[in-house]
């Protein structure tokens, strides 16, 4: 089953650009690690004092996810990281979820 890790950021409405900025412009450390699927930055909602975005991947397995968060390439993913926490209203949420049922379009799965 698949893993799914989530950071929600409540961004300052004032520093969206620029937090916006450090994800499109960094360097992408994910793409060589065992068990990588697929990554997503997501903007949401805009509210009184902040934007809301989570940063979304994809893994073989929580065993991958975790196995990755005691890596080199974790640790230069996020070399850097406290700087950018005056970018966000409170502290980044993580919250993790195993995949448990998924739902493509019938195209999809007769595809080569």
């Amino acid at each position: 089953m698949h893993y799914i890790a989530m950071n929600r950021f409540k961004v300052g409405k004032e520093n969206g650009a620029a937090f916006e900025a450090v994800w499109l412009n960094r360097e992408v450390h994910l793409t060589e690690v065992p068990g990588f699927v697929e990554f997503h930055l997501l903007r949401g909602p805009e509210r009184e004092d902040h934007v809301l975005y989570s940063s979304h991947t994809i893994w073989e397995s929580e065993a991958h996810f975790l196995a990755w968060t005691k890596s080199q390439a974790f640790r230069d993913a996020h070399k850097g990281a406290g700087d950018r926490g005056k970018l966000f209203v409170g502290h980044p949420e993580f919250e993790g979820f195993t995949i448990l049922q998924t739902v493509t379009p019938v195209r999809a799965r007769g595809a080569a």
